[in-house]
């Protein structure tokens, strides 16, 4: 994939996290070149550390970018902003207001499973402390929602969450839906959701992590 020389651009990112990861890969789909920050998340919480919270972000967590003067936590955000500025096609965040308000829901959604299923891999992998059977119902919640809205959307001719193509929606759904299994969380359920994971995994330029792995290879 081309890159853009973007000197300015780094990433604080820890390779098994799911909120860094579609940072990533959305970094990765714009084809920009930056710098990527590996921070000890496990076992080393260096996130929580004062250093991290006096430096980079006060409220310790990952990921956060940084672009010249502009520093921005929360995936979410940066997904926004990196469509915002770098995507001048629109393609990932078109400029319609009816796309960019499913698009806003479906970012809200993206919290719900970081506070689900990313709380129920944390406490399985990691040993972080969190109410597992609350997690994972919660979880499972939220991927029926999504499943039953990806559904939805296949039988209008539409196999994406907020337009006809992928769109930040998608890559901020993406991550913790495809690792649910190390949640705990069975997709054999929710069928729509699976198609949905596998047709994201299937575009060009795909870009893996550990746990969701590249088709192609």
């Amino acid at each position: 994939m081309t890159q853009t020389r973007t000197d300015a651009l780094r990433l604080h990112d820890y390779e098994l996290s799911g909120n860094c990861y579609k940072v990533r890969l959305l970094l990765h789909w714009l084809g920009l070149d930056y710098v990527r920050i590996p921070v000890d998340f496990h076992p080393g919480r260096a996130h929580r550390s004062a250093d991290f919270r006096t430096r980079v972000n006060p409220r310790g967590q990952l990921p956060v970018l940084q672009d010249g003067e502009l520093t921005l936590p929360d995936a979410q955000a940066i997904l926004v902003y990196l469509a915002s500025r770098y995507d001048p096609q629109g393609r990932w965040y078109p400029d319609d207001p009816a796309t960019r308000g499913r698009i806003t829901l479906w970012l809200a959604t993206a919290d719900d499973l970081t506070r689900t299923v990313s709380a129920a891999r944390l406490h399985l992998a990691f040993g972080y402390p969190a109410d597992l059977p609350a997690c994972q119902q919660g979880g499972r919640a939220v991927l029926r929602l999504l499943d039953d809205q990806l559904a939805e959307n296949a039988c209008r001719g539409l196999p994406w969450l907020a337009a006809d193509h992928p769109t930040i929606a998608d890559i901020a759904c993406f991550p913790y839906a495809a690792l649910a299994g190390e949640a705990g969380i069975e997709l054999l359920a929710f069928p729509a959701l699976q198609a949905w994971i596998s047709a994201l995994r299937h575009q060009p330029g795909f870009l893996a992590m550990p746990g969701i792995l590249d088709p192609a290879l």
